[in-house]
């Protein structure tokens, strides 16, 4: 047996193709599942008409009986089939009704593209989506975006439970008049409002540079919190401009939009001249770091509050592409207001006297 070099590259490059062979036919078993399940889902949704919903209890019992090596024929997993079709089909309808078509062959052909994203994340992923969206429109959000960054259920649940729907893309900035399309639209759909960083506890009035350390110290889930493609580059980032020393808090770069993001911390509410400080250091890594295959760099000013309408016109006529969030954190209390709080047993003493008052009515 050989043992070179030759033979170490040509086993690694077999490894490869070996774990990609196991990836295909996972995602394969997936897809049969999540197809299976959503015309299971069909057939019962059909039934329940005429038979109800208890029949799922028999059902259950009959096919893990025909089936008894066979996982996800539970009771409860046939009310998951039966409420994941649901979920989508009304969204399937509208759709139909907003086209002006109504026929059978159109349903399938739309229900066929939904289910094509469908199998493509896990069944517990999607149990989490459908169960905890408000309508199909925030499902497929969540949908795409486990698919684009291959999230883990917890990630998934993370995210879900911050509102990212709600908060991505929503910062104030000035990126359709600085940035090319379609860069200025996918630098929007970058920057989020608020920023929840509620991995870090602090109190309300540290100084900015000890939540900026805090934010590098948990640096793997800021990066997540940023979103994908954010490259961490230094923490104050020394500049010399004319003999004198300039230092930005952040600085990052954006793989996907590839482009230097300049991030600005204020533990303050947003001041117009803040606008002004961000862009002075865009034009520096402008000129001194940005190459030449580079897009123009970002600045991202990162404030405890802010007035929408201040942030725009402190934006309007600046130069450069800005973006204003705000961030939040967990706020720790000063032990005198935390003395000061009723404690649970206090509170519980309090429910019951409240109770012993309403017995007495």
């Amino acid at each position: 047996m050989l043992f070179d070099s030759d033979y170490k590259n040509w086993i690694i490059e077999v490894k490869s193709k070996i774990r990609a062979a196991q990836m295909k036919t996972v995602m394969a078993v997936n897809a049969a599942v999540i197809e299976f399940y959503w015309d299971l889902g069909k057939m019962i949704a059909e039934k329940q008409t005429a038979w109800g919903t208890k029949f799922l209890e028999q059902l259950s019992i009959d096919l893990q009986t025909e089936f008894p090596d066979m996982k996800g024929l539970s009771n409860r997993n046939l009310k998951y089939c039966r409420s994941f079709y649901l979920f989508y089909a009304s969204a399937i309808g509208q759709q139909l009704v907003a086209q002006n078509k109504n026929t059978e062959n159109e349903a399938n052909t739309i229900a066929q593209q939904l289910v094509a994203q469908l199998v493509q994340i896990p069944w517990g992923h999607n149990i989490l989506i459908f169960t905890k969206s408000e309508n199909t429109t925030v499902a497929i959000f969540y949908i795409q975006q486990t698919i684009e960054n291959a999230w883990g259920r917890e990630t998934l649940a993370l995210q879900i439970k911050s509102q990212l729907w709600e908060r991505q893309g929503k910062a104030i900035n000035n990126f359709k008049n600085t940035l090319p399309e379609p860069m200025s639209d996918l630098a929007q759909q970058t920057l989020k409002d608020p920023y929840n960083f509620d991995f870090i506890a602090m109190a309300t009035h540290m100084k900015e540079r000890d939540l900026e350390n805090q934010l590098v110290k948990h640096i793997s889930k800021f990066l997540l919190e940023l979103g994908k493609g954010f490259a961490f580059v230094g923490q104050q980032f020394h500049l010399e401009i004319a003999d004198q020393d300039y230092y930005i808090d952040l600085l990052f770069y954006h793989i996907k939009l590839k482009c230097y993001v300049v991030i600005e911390l204020k533990n303050t509410k947003f001041m117009p001249e803040y606008a002004g400080k961000i862009n002075f250091y865009l034009s520096a890594i402008d000129t001194l770091l940005k190459q030449a295959d580079d897009k123009p760099s970002i600045g991202i000013v990162l404030c405890r509050d802010k007035n929408n309408i201040e942030a725009e016109f402190a934006l309007r006529d600046i130069g450069k592409p800005i973006g204003v969030s705000e961030f939040s954190f967990t706020e720790i209390l000063p032990e005198e207001l935390k003395s000061s709080l009723p404690t649970i047993e206090e509170l519980e003493e309090e429910f019951r006297n409240l109770d012993t008052f309403a017995d007495e009515d």
